[in-house]
């Protein structure tokens, strides 16, 4: 029998409000790379994009701002000596910079906000829920992972104790390979950690509340773990990393959540790439597309990690997009623009 018109009518509705169509996405299948900044002492794990400027710091110290209208380099250094910088954030035209080892520097524009001196300090990454609130984390001192906050701007910065801290374990600290070690969405943050023990920091009041997550990462050496992760929105996200001592190994180095970080599962087992140490989702990919970079080269997925395709044998440590088909990277000698096809 027919169904009244009611009921048909009052299906659709629900049906549509329950399942919303994917936007389309365009698969990335090549690319083209232009060099703009170009030196051998060049050594970038960290950029950031702002308006119209590329922001990246080096581990000698430099700073640099390229425009992207006129495509002019600015460069600026500060003068300590043997100053590592391996993070940096930019917050309403607000330039920050920290520094990896003892002691760690945190600078707001030329500004020194916050040091720290001790013989475990290391720091690895800096990210920023919004223009006050702001979040560093480092290797663990006095039995926790190290982490930074910020509630006014960036103008002053408080160690969190690690009293409201989960613990860490033997062996666990985490990589200043790329600056992606924290991931943020709205109020939500991840912490990616690797080493001998590689887990995932969890929280969702901008870092008042913290919890801990087991994650089937390689692990069990120095050298391996999480090295980057990733969150398109609150609920998908991707972190990938492997053993920089043996970078062809793809066994259990890539892993997804579609849950907000409270499961993860290996994708890509066995399978290329091997070691990265940096992931990024493409925009406007409705979590589908995602490209990593490594000192091997640059691969992209357009299936949300179930398979990679491997575009260049470029090296590079860091990556930020611009938009959906631009991006631009950075790593031993060279600061690039990346432009996706």
């Amino acid at each position: 029998m027919k169904p009244p018109l009611f009921i048909s009518l009052f299906t659709l509705i629900i049906f549509s409000c329950m399942v919303s169509p994917d936007p389309k996405y365009t698969p990335i299948v090549s690319l083209k790379i232009h060099d703009v900044i170009k030196d051998s002492l060049l050594n970038i794990r960290a950029l950031e994009i702002e308006d119209n400027f590329v922001r990246a710091v080096s581990a000698i110290g430099d700073s640099y701002s390229v425009d992207l209208k006129t495509n002019k380099v600015f460069v600026n250094r500060v003068n300590i000596d043997t100053i590592n910088f391996r993070a940096s954030a930019i917050v309403n035209n607000h330039y920050f910079t920290l520094s990896i080892g003892d002691p760690a520097y945190l600078f707001k524009n030329t500004e020194l906000v916050y040091t720290e001196t001790h013989p475990n300090v290391f720091y690895d990454a800096l990210h920023f829920w919004n223009s006050m609130e702001g979040v560093a984390i480092g290797d663990p001192v006095d039995g926790c992972m190290s982490i930074l906050i910020t509630r006014n701007g960036g103008t002053s910065w408080n160690k969190v104790s690690c009293e409201v801290l989960p613990s860490s374990i033997e062996g666990e600290a985490a990589f200043a390979a790329s600056d992606t070690n924290i991931a943020i969405v709205g109020n939500h943050t991840w912490v990616a950690t690797g080493g001998l023990s590689s887990r995932i920091l969890v929280s969702h009041d901008k870092g008042v509340s913290w919890s801990v997550v087991n994650i089937p990462i390689i692990q069990g050496k120095e050298t391996t773990g999480v090295f980057s992760i990733d969150f398109y929105d609150s609920l998908n996200g991707f972190a990938i990393g492997g053993d920089y001592t043996n970078p062809k190994a793809m066994h259990s180095n890539k892993i997804r959540t579609s849950d907000g970080g409270i499961s993860w599962e290996v994708v890509a087992q066995d399978q290329s790439p091997g070691y990265r140490s940096c992931v990024q989702y493409i925009p406007n990919s409705n979590a589908k597309g995602l490209v990593a970079v490594g000192f091997r080269g640059i691969n992209v997925s357009n299936n949300a990690g179930e398979s990679w395709k491997l575009l260049s044998d470029e090296s590079f440590y860091t990556l930020r997009f611009l938009n959906d088909s631009i991006a631009y990277a950075a790593g031993n000698g060279k600061l690039s623009k990346i432009t996706f096809n």
